[in-house]
């Protein structure tokens, strides 16, 4: 009885060593009728200034990297959270496809050559990409399979910290697909079963670490720190004790409660442990209904976005929700919306 202690205590600490930049939690909750929510919690030590963009489909795109630029004009309009309004970090666009991005200090990426070789991307376009070019999981994965494109990356203006980051997209029939650069090679991760996503470890050992704690009831014990490793045990186990249900209400309320759970209280920090970082927003994506949830902990309320409601035609215009100033908004914030030049995606140029 006293070997049990003492090995969980060696598992788990092996995980609690690896450490990342920043902090987030993904998860998708998939339930009757084709209910599928993807929520996910940004957290970040530093403030990380969010708005929310419309971007109607139509538009023209490049990789921002130069002349080895790829580029593109987006088939599908988006509802989309910036970080700093130079990079989309979130979003959800017309067909229920969402991506992701969240920090992932093992990632290592491809040597870009700017006069030769495949075409680069710039990091802060990474998620952007897919909400402008695909509608499934699937079609997705087929593409980039393929690697015709690199993704470059850079670092964070103004700071010493090189931008390292994982992507991840859900679709409206639940699939889910993990992209990351390990030791300069594209990894893809794709089934309808990794519904979880956090930070470091690699996505592989995530999955190894879910595994171990399967045999372990959650009713009983759950690990609670803030470590990544931990919030992805908790968020695998919750997303599926949650009820399973098609009431879109109880639903979004349901998969709200599971972020807030991984997420880590305001004002919580570690200059020891850097994997420790407070939560500044959550978003919920209804990918049945195309509604965008958003709540920042600035704010007292969580308030929404109906996709449905927008010109997403190439005559539709950009559209931007400022949330600068600690901006409240309550309910369907449709109606906040401005009109506004799109920012500018930070690249190498």
């Amino acid at each position: 009885m006293k070997k049990f202690p003492l090995i969980l205590f060696s598992f788990v600490f092996s995980f609690a060593i690896w450490s990342e930049y920043k902090a987030c939690t993904r998860v998708v909750y998939k339930g009757p009728e084709n209910t599928v929510l993807t929520a996910r919690s940004m957290d970040w030590r530093d403030e990380i200034p969010a708005n929310l963009w419309i971007f109607p489909k139509g538009i023209d795109r490049t990789g921002e990297v130069g002349p080895r630029s790829e580029k593109w004009k987006s088939k599908y309009g988006s509802v989309i959270s910036s970080s700093w309004d130079i990079a989309s970090s979130d979003g959800m666009n017309e067909k229920g496809l969402v991506a992701n991005l969240l920090w992932l200090g093992e990632s290592e990426y491809p040597k870009f050559d700017p006069k030769r070789g495949k075409k680069g991307i710039a990091i802060s376009l990474w998620a952007q990409y897919f909400l402008d070019n695909f509608a499934t999981v699937k079609e997705a994965v087929d593409y980039v399979a393929k690697e015709p494109f690199i993704i470059v990356s850079d670092y964070i203006p103004g700071t010493e910290r090189f931008t390292t980051v994982h992507l991840s997209i859900s679709d409206a029939s639940g699939d889910n697909a993990v992209f990351e650069y390990i030791k300069g090679k594209l990894v893809i991760h794709h089934s309808s079963d990794y519904n979880v996503m956090t930070n470091s470890p690699i996505f592989e050992e995530q999955l190894a670490l879910n595994n171990y704690w399967k045999g372990i009831p959650g009713t009983v014990m759950l690990p609670g720190t803030n470590r990544a490793a931990d919030r992805f045990v908790r968020a695998s186990y919750y997303i599926n004790a949650i009820p399973q249900t098609s009431d879109t209400r109880k639903a979004v309320a349901s998969v709200f409660s599971v972020i807030r759970n991984c997420s880590v209280p305001y004002g919580i920090s570690s200059e020891t442990e850097p994997n420790i970082s407070s939560t500044r927003w959550r978003s919920v994506s209804d990918q049945k209904n195309l509604t965008y949830y958003f709540e920042t902990v600035f704010t007292p309320n969580t308030f929404w976005v109906d996709l449905k409601e927008f010109d997403l035609s190439p005559k539709g215009k950009v559209m931007k929700l400022d949330l600068s100033n600690y901006q409240t908004y309550n309910g369907k914030a449709n109606n906040s919306f401005k009109e506004s030049q799109p920012f500018k995606f930070l690249g190498l140029n």
